[in-house]
């Protein structure tokens, strides 16, 4: 889903001013263990499933919305893989809008669904083994893609 009402009634007072965006992203593994990216239809650049946590949603809840808006799948968040923010985190939009992210990264677990961009907002899907991951649009540190990691890690 492109912007929401939330954030369009914030971008008319503040105009494209650098504001924080909590947000949630989805670590999904095919039964290779390889992990879904998306390519992004304008930036095109490759990411996981994320978007923002809208107001009155969990972290857990935006990224089981998210990952169907963007991919067409039913996903259960598995468990919390890290937090991710700071300066790298940063995103300048074609329009100009600026944004610090705060990401909440999880494991997720496919439910049902087939790949399709609901939204419109991906171009390409593609699954990547943790040894050949595309470069990212935004600095994830690797080790949230480890399979073998299974602790929580919060990066600064």
């Amino acid at each position: 889903m492109p912007m929401s009402d939330y954030y369009k009634k914030l971008r008319k007072r503040i105009g494209t001013e650098l504001i924080f965006c909590p947000s949630a992203a989805a670590i999904i593994r095919n039964e290779l263990g390889e992990i879904l990216f998306i390519l992004d239809a304008t930036s095109h650049t490759w990411g996981i499933p994320a978007g923002a946590i809208e107001p009155g949603e969990t972290p857990a809840e935006a990224v089981v919305r998210e990952v169907w808006e963007e991919t067409g799948l039913r996903v259960k968040a598995k468990h919390l893989r890290g937090v991710c923010g700071g300066k790298e985190f940063r995103w300048t939009y074609p329009d100009g809008n600026q944004v610090e992210y705060i990401i909440f990264v999880f494991e997720c677990e496919v439910q049902e669904g087939k790949l399709q961009a609901i939204d419109g907002e991906a171009a390409d899907f593609r699954y990547f083994s943790s040894a050949s991951l595309p470069a990212f649009q935004l600095p994830y540190p690797l080790e949230l893609f480890d399979p073998k990691s299974t602790q929580q890690t919060i990066f600064q």
